[in-house]
């Protein structure tokens, strides 16, 4: 029985096709430089919400240091009103929102048979950390680098996304066995 008729019979749909995935991706890339003058990204709405926090807690540190003076340099408006925080938001919502409907939503780790529960959760937050590391580093996150520093043909941004794909490679040898 194929993979795609037993999801059908266990109540869950197909995915996507990964091709209309895309051009829907790129549409929405393009309505984004249409609508906000800019394109996709994640990693400021985590810079926002975090100098907001710090402001909370320590307003003078927060205004001394420039890092954070970037993010709440606008008197008029809260940093957890720029629109970076909406786009996570709704991708939060929309993934949701698409597992729902797909019947996909349960509570699971993916992992392999070699790791256990707690190896894989502890893989993916320090694989996570050195991304968000990476991510401050290279001056955006893989969707900002890759989709919009890509679209508009930034070199930095091919650099990176060469970089992120090489390294990926390189260091696969190492964990595949956890997934056989």
């Amino acid at each position: 029985m194929s993979s795609t008729s037993n999801e059908v019979q266990h109540g869950t749909k197909p995915y996507w096709n990964p091709y209309l995935s895309g051009i829907g991706l790129g549409l929405v890339l393009l309505l984004s430089y249409v609508i906000m003058g800019r394109g996709l990204g994640a990693s400021g709405a985590f810079s926002s919400l975090v100098a907001t926090g710090v402001n909370t807690i320590a307003p003078e540190h927060a205004k001394s240091n420039e890092f954070y003076n970037e993010y709440l340099a606008d008197t008029t408006k809260s940093p957890l009103k720029d629109w970076l925080v909406f786009e996570v938001l709704g991708v939060l919502a929309g993934g949701f929102i698409s597992g729902a409907l797909a019947g996909r939503i349960k509570k699971t780790v993916e992992k392999g048979p070699r790791i256990s529960v707690s190896g894989r959760l502890l893989y993916a937050f320090v694989g996570g950390a050195i991304m968000g590391i990476g991510a401050k580093l290279a001056r955006g996150c893989t969707s900002g680098q890759a989709l919009t520093g890509g679209a508009v043909l930034n070199v930095g941004s091919w650099a990176f996304m060469l970089a992120v794909f090489g390294g990926a490679y390189m260091i696969a040898y190492f964990f595949r066995r956890q997934w056989k």
